[in-house]
């Protein structure tokens, strides 16, 4: 099938495939899409000549100058060899566009895909260490030589029989040509990097760079580093919450008069029906909880075990004090969206939908995965009867660690919101929690969080008493 490239553009994000592509270099066969920004660009592997190729495709009012971009920063990496697939061809498309096909690599991974391949990724893992000093060593190479990645992460970092390749090109830019970069542009660098880790990561830092500095020496200065990768991470969750809103690769969105719906897009087909009727589920007997001002049911799918929270309206009194702000399941989706994030174990957020009449909020509806673990007021008994053991104690100081290096508080820290479960414990009910801007105001909610969970049990229990001991 031969295509063009305007219906390329206007394809979505399902283009057809197989298809034929005119090119200044011969006739371009795209076997499959590998990623699609529709409208964009599309990253397919196809056949060029005979030879197996990976191709981009640039459709955009902007093509010529992302085109350009991409090649420039290949280009860039094999002046200074540093591994990148090879060029094999690129140039105008017949009827708009560009194109760029590199060599295909067979049997490549990317460093992305080894690390979420790893049994344990826990810091200090020697195989995850390993992976993380390949990618440091390739930084290294770059920065010495004048480049940075802009878009650096380990998915932008290819790996075939142990040989480690740089890709996207378009993220490749030239700092200082012919001189390495400065060590406040390597850090601001090795910021993007250091940032995508989960900050139990971060006191090992300076063992990672080992591997960085035996390529390009450089004073670093750690403390400066620290404050990048805290500054960068700030701005990937403000990124990613924005991401969670709107429609894009990761999530689906529908607005009308009458609703707003979001959901994991890889999640769409699974959930249609329940999005489409959401009250359908609480037609089922029993419901974890019915009445007041919400309503929660368990519900199977295809693919999932889910829970489905209704909250509802309660009256015209009640209505009026909701109506004007968002909901509190956008609230539940956006929390659980941050404690994702920020890999806080919380049940998988997969979508939210509000009714509305324009502008005005109505009934909502948050749906995650189900979550099997025992709330800790099973766990321990209502008497509090025993400390926890070694495991399930380090696991709630663990939880309350990451809470408080995000400073963020609950707002209903009972027992029943905390599930034991896989060795951790789990966060549910996010309604109330809160994203604190100052330590300040985070400690004062903290303090109420904190005397909610001893309210559990006796203040005479054994487990009250470790409890007190122990928090923060």
């Amino acid at each position: 099938m031969l295509i063009n490239i305007q219906s390329l553009k206007t394809s979505g994000r399902e283009p057809p495939v197989p298809v034929e592509i005119a090119s200044s270099a011969g006739q371009l066969y795209v076997e499959r899409w590998l990623r699609i920004v529709p409208g964009r660009r599309l990253v397919g592997s196809g056949m060029l000549d005979g030879q197996k190729v990976l191709v981009k495709v640039f459709v955009s009012s902007r093509a010529r100058k992302h085109w350009q971009r991409e090649l420039d920063g290949l280009i860039s990496l094999q002046q200074v060899q540093i591994a990148s697939p090879g060029i094999i061809a690129s140039g105008a498309l017949d009827h708009g566009g560009y194109f760029i096909c590199t060599a295909f690599l067979d049997d490549a991974a990317t460093l992305q895909q080894r690390w979420d391949s790893l049994a344990e990724v826990h810091p200090g893992e020697p195989t995850a260490i390993a992976l993380l000093g390949q990618a440091l060593k390739s930084i290294g190479q770059l920065h010495s030589q004048g480049l940075a990645q802009t878009d650096l992460h380990m998915g932008n970092f290819l790996l075939q029989s142990e040989r480690l390749y740089v890709i996207d090109g378009d993220a490749i830019d030239t700092v200082s040509p012919g001189q390495p970069l400065t060590s406040e542009q390597a850090e601001d660098n090795l910021a993007i990097f250091f940032a995508q880790l989960d900050a139990q990561w971060d006191e090992l830092f300076e063992l990672l760079l080992i591997n960085y500095l035996k390529v390009n020496p450089l004073a670093i200065n750690p403390d400066r580093l620290a404050s990048q990768v805290r500054k960068v991470r700030t701005e990937r969750l403000s990124d990613w919450l924005s991401k969670a809103l709107r429609d894009c690769t990761q999530f689906m969105v529908r607005r009308n008069w009458w609703r707003f719906s979001v959901v994991v897009r890889q999640q769409a087909d699974d959930l249609h029906d329940l999005i489409e009727q959401p009250d359908a589920a609480f037609k089922a007997i029993p419901t974890l909880k019915d009445g007041g001002s919400s309503s929660v049911t368990r519900v199977s799918t295809n693919q999932h075990e889910l829970v489905i929270k209704r909250y509802n309206i309660k009256g015209m009194g009640h209505w009026l004090t909701r109506f004007w702000r968002p909901s509190r399941a956008w609230h539940s989706w956006l929390a659980a969206q941050r404690l994702r994030f920020l890999n806080i174990a919380t049940p998988a957020p997969l979508a939210m939908i509000e009714s509305r009449f324009g502008p005005l909020r109505r009934r909502a509806w948050f749906i995650c995965e189900y979550c099997p673990g025992q709330n800790l007021l099973e766990l321990f008994g209502n008497d509090g009867h025993a400390e926890p053991s070694e495991e399930q104690g380090e696991a709630l100081l663990a939880l309350l660690r990451q809470l408080a290096g995000a400073r963020i508080s609950h707002g209903d820290f009972k027992a029943t919101n905390l599930l034991w479960h896989a060795g951790q414990v789990w966060l549910i009910d996010l309604d109330g929690m809160q994203a604190h801007g100052s330590h300040a105001a985070w400690h004062k909610a903290w303090c109420v969080d904190r005397a909610r969970l001893l309210r559990n049990w006796p203040a005479s229990s054994p487990l009250t008493r470790w409890l007190d001991v122990n928090l923060p």
